[in-house]
């Protein structure tokens, strides 16, 4: 068992078969020594998560960060695909989250801590990221969060 798998196994973790595109695109695209991943929603059993569907400020930030943390999970699942083990990256380059907000809500980088948070306890300093946190007013099938990486090959 590799480094991040046996984090991800301490903190009760398994990565997810990864979810097909749900439109014309792919699910990750590799590029020189750059593996991209398209957004991931937090989809957990065939679907979007049911406490993940909605906009924050109805949905509470602790809410917020779940949904984050599951899209950081569907990510890894996506690389793991794309280069058959994550001891394969050498960093996550950059993470960019988008959360679906009522006009009011404030804290969307909180939120995005979710998947961050999650991103550096799997991969340690190589978690470490660039990034960005963008309020939207809608995401696809409802969700709250999605989130899109990019990560350096070893």
């Amino acid at each position: 068992m590799s480094e991040v798998e046996h984090r991800l196994a301490a903190m009760g973790v398994r990565l997810p078969t990864p979810a097909a595109p749900v439109a014309n695109y792919v699910p990750y695209v590799i590029s020189g020594k750059l593996l991209f991943i398209s957004g991931q929603l937090p989809m957990g059993n065939g679907g979007i998560d049911a406490g993940c569907v909605g906009k924050l400020g109805e949905l509470d930030v602790a809410q917020g960060q779940a949904a984050a943390r599951l899209c950081a999970i569907n990510v890894l699942a996506q690389a793991k695909a794309a280069l058959g083990s994550l001891e394969q990256i050498a960093r996550c380059v950059r993470l960019t989250g988008f959360v679906a907000v009522q006009n009011d809500f404030p804290a969307i980088p909180a939120v995005v801590n979710g998947a961050s948070d999650f991103m550096v306890a799997s991969l340690g300093d190589k978690g470490r990221h660039a990034r960005s946190a963008v309020g939207v007013a809608q995401l696809p099938l409802g969700a709250a969060v999605e989130i899109e990486a990019t990560f350096e090959i070893a």
